[in-house]
């Protein structure tokens, strides 16, 4: 199974717990790659992932199997060509538009998996999502939760994405220059969302598939993938709401959620091994 991620040195926690609910739930090799940058001039600092951490996931997948490995991609030169200056500076992390770069990057399969940090997996979904026949289409996906309702290529039905889970197909996205062209309107177009909303707009071939394996709300008997999105609450107050699972507090107390729970107490102990190892280095 081809995974991708992506992000800097932000993202180290969420990818440890998201690749633990891998080993757990998914039988295939796992093969992952770690897109991130390194961009530190007068005007973005970013530092990329570093090995240690990688060296350190990809010694914890091969416990499982020597064919499964975890590998950090840099891609500052390439991003450096195209940066999308005009949403380089939006609420959502520039690090996110990184997946559209996966079609300028030689070893990235022709059928890959993106994951954001945030996804946790709760059930093998390896026959029945990952195992689509996706030769005529360029990604397959889940509606957005809210986005469904307020962005719409059709007006008659439902068809804007959430970005956080998608199954790609490289070789058609290569074909069609779908994230070519995403990657210049990101230049171009200021925008809330900017990947999610490109990707959206310019995709001609897309495959929707039922919320269970993208569950952006709450924890349901059928979810099979969740993803810690920030959601709303409406009352006694509108707000925001934004917990990720290694807040594990809040994970307990605010959404009352024990689901993880053997892999989150794994992360917590494994976590300290890898800070000990940064230390000591």
């Amino acid at each position: 199974m081809n995974l991708l991620y992506c992000g800097d040195e932000n993202i180290a926690d969420g990818l440890f717990i998201s690749i633990l609910s891998l080993l757990k739930n998914i039988k295939e090799n796992l093969k992952i790659y770690v897109l991130t940058i390194n961009l530190k001039d007068e005007n973005y600092n970013i530092k990329g992932i570093s090995d240690y951490t990688i060296n350190f996931l990809d010694r914890k997948v091969k416990e499982v199997s020597n064919n499964n490995f975890v590998k950090r991609i840099d891609i500052t030169e390439i991003f450096k060509k195209e940066v999308p200056n005009i949403n380089m500076e939006t609420r959502f992390t520039p690090c996110c538009m990184l997946r559209l770069f996966a079609d300028e990057i030689e070893e990235i399969p022709d059928k890959i998996l993106y994951f954001d940090n945030d996804v946790v997996v709760r059930k093998d979904f390896t026959q029945d999502f990952y195992n689509l026949d996706i030769n005529n289409y360029e990604m397959v996906g889940i509606l957005d939760y809210y986005g469904k309702w307020f962005f719409k290529n059709n007006i008659f039905k439902f068809d804007y994405l959430n970005s956080g889970v998608l199954l790609l197909n490289i070789k058609k996205i290569k074909e069609t220059e779908l994230f070519k062209k995403a990657r210049k309107m990101c230049q171009e177009k200021k925008m809330f969302m900017p990947d999610q909303s490109a990707l959206n707009k310019l995709c001609k071939y897309k495959k929707i598939m039922p919320r269970k394996y993208n569950e952006q709300r709450k924890l349901k008997e059928d979810t099979i993938i969740q993803h810690f999105t920030t959601s709303f609450r409406f009352f006694p107050l509108i707000k925001t709401v934004t917990i990720k699972p290694w807040q594990i507090d809040k994970m307990h107390n605010d959404l009352k959620n024990f689901e993880y729970d053997d892999i989150l107490s794994q992360y917590v102990k494994e976590k300290e091994n890898l800070y000990k190892i940064m230390e000591e280095i």
